[in-house]
């Protein structure tokens, strides 16, 4: 049985965008699916509340490579909030489609960027935070006045 792929996703598959790793990544994650036995990994690279860069690896098949490809070019650029609200819908429309049975990996590739998000939101954004100094409680006594 041949695969429908569109001219979009075959591109996407044989000359993947944003394909490699950032070192010291802001927000890292890695998927798979035991099923088919894809596997993603996404690196992230935040400035500002905005995704600076992101890079995916990926051990999957074309519609793996496809989807972490356009996903990557289509959230660089967008905040943190707007890239996790970023719809698999989105991936899959942005491919002009993909066929029914492998429609899990846009799935997994929208989860493992989340995934990464949520280790970046965990880590918090980067800056060093001086401690608050706690204010020592100083009794007070009162005294009588004297008239």
């Amino acid at each position: 049985m041949a695969l429908n792929y569109t001219k979009k996703t075959i591109n996407h598959f044989l000359k993947p965008q944003n394909i490699g790793k950032i070192s010291k990544p802001d927000g890292y994650a890695q998927i798979g699916n035991m099923i088919c036995g894809d596997q993603l990994d996404f690196f992230l690279k935040v400035e500002k509340g905005k995704i600076k860069d992101v890079k995916f690896l990926s051990f999957g098949c074309a519609s793996n490579i496809a989807t972490a490809s356009i996903l990557t070019e289509k959230v660089k650029g967008l905040t943190i909030n707007q890239a996790k609200k970023y719809d698999w819908k989105k991936v899959v429309k942005e491919l002009g489609g993909l066929p029914r049975q492998k429609i899990h990996c846009s799935v997994m590739a929208v989860q493992g960027l989340q995934k990464a998000i949520a280790d970046y939101e965990k880590k918090g954004d980067g800056e060093v935070k001086k401690p608050i100094a706690k204010k020592k409680s100083v009794a007070v006594k009162k005294t009588a006045s004297k008239k």
